[in-house]
């Protein structure tokens, strides 16, 4: 009370600075202001402010992890894709040895057969040829004894 008392009082005139008491009292209203934004806006938008930063540091670690995981993964997936690949590869030489047995086994059973086809038509063309032979030599033993026969009656 007293400060307003000496706010109201008369101001003498003329120095460079006048010492009255318009000084505290603005002193104390840039307090007050001061207090009063610092509640009503600074430290809300401080708060703010604050909470965007920690989201977005723990959006950042948690980006950071989740890239972690996801090179993790890659890194998996292809030791896996290799694996498969070299397990396919190893199939394909299997199915490709096992299909060059199955050639040789049936170029092997058709030679066999192609033989066994061979010797018996051999065989075949010797018995043939055997009782060609003898049937010849029944025959040729039957001519002689007529041309025999017919040269010794005439």
């Amino acid at each position: 009370m007293t400060w307003l008392l000496l706010a109201e009082a008369g101001v003498p005139e003329g120095g460079l600075f006048d010492l009255d008491a318009t000084l505290p009292l603005m002193a104390v209203q840039v307090v007050l202001l001061t207090f009063l934004l610092n509640v009503l806006f600074f430290r809300p938008v401080g708060k703010v402010v604050e909470d965007r930063e920690g989201y977005i540091s723990t959006s950042r670690a948690d980006a950071k992890q989740k890239l972690a995981q996801v090179e993790q993964l890659e890194a998996d997936l292809a030791e896996q894709l290799k694996g498969a690949r070299q397990a396919a590869q190893a199939v394909i030489s299997e199915a490709e040895q096992e299909d060059d047995r199955l050639y040789r086994e049936a170029l092997a059973a058709a030679e066999a057969e192609a033989n066994r086809s061979k010797d018996e038509s051999r065989r075949a063309i010797e018995a043939e040829r055997e009782s060609a032979r003898t049937q010849l030599q029944g025959q040729v033993d039957q001519l002689s004894t007529t041309i025999i026969n017919r040269l010794l009656a005439a």
